[in-house]
């Protein structure tokens, strides 16, 4: 999978993302920080690469529409996360992919043990 990590990711990340077989870029590492909310989503759609992320305004689907973007992981964290916490969210993370579900055009929400997939109102009504 294509995935590019935002700046609030280490190195740690990464590491343990590319050791699973992943295409990983790095916001710090295309000199993208600071790069406003809605230009990073466009710059990953464009890559086809997914955004890991632990920033909350990429969950909001009043804010981003999903389903234009190669997908959003959102790891949320404890209030006072370790490093071994953002380790085990991201092995989660790793596992969901794993299983075969396909993460473009949505929104998951990782915690560690558990990957829940964002699916709009008007989605869940269609079906």
């Amino acid at each position: 999978m294509r995935l590019k990590l935002d700046e609030n990711l280490g190195k740690n990340a990464a590491e343990a993302l590319q050791q699973a077989g992943h295409d990983v870029a790095t916001v710090p590492s295309q000199n993208l920080f600071g790069t406003e909310d809605r230009a990073l989503i466009e710059i990953c759609r464009r890559e086809a690469r997914c955004l890991v992320t632990l920033d909350l305004e990429f969950g909001n689907p009043l804010l981003f529409k999903h389903s234009d973007s190669a997908g959003v992981a959102l790891l949320r964290l404890p209030p006072k996360p370790t490093p071994q916490d953002m380790l085990d969210a991201v092995r989660t993370l790793i596992g969901g992919l794993a299983g075969g579900a396909t993460i473009t055009g949505k929104l998951w929400v990782i915690q560690r043990g558990r990957v829940r997939e964002y699916q709009p109102e008007e989605e869940r009504n269609d079906g």
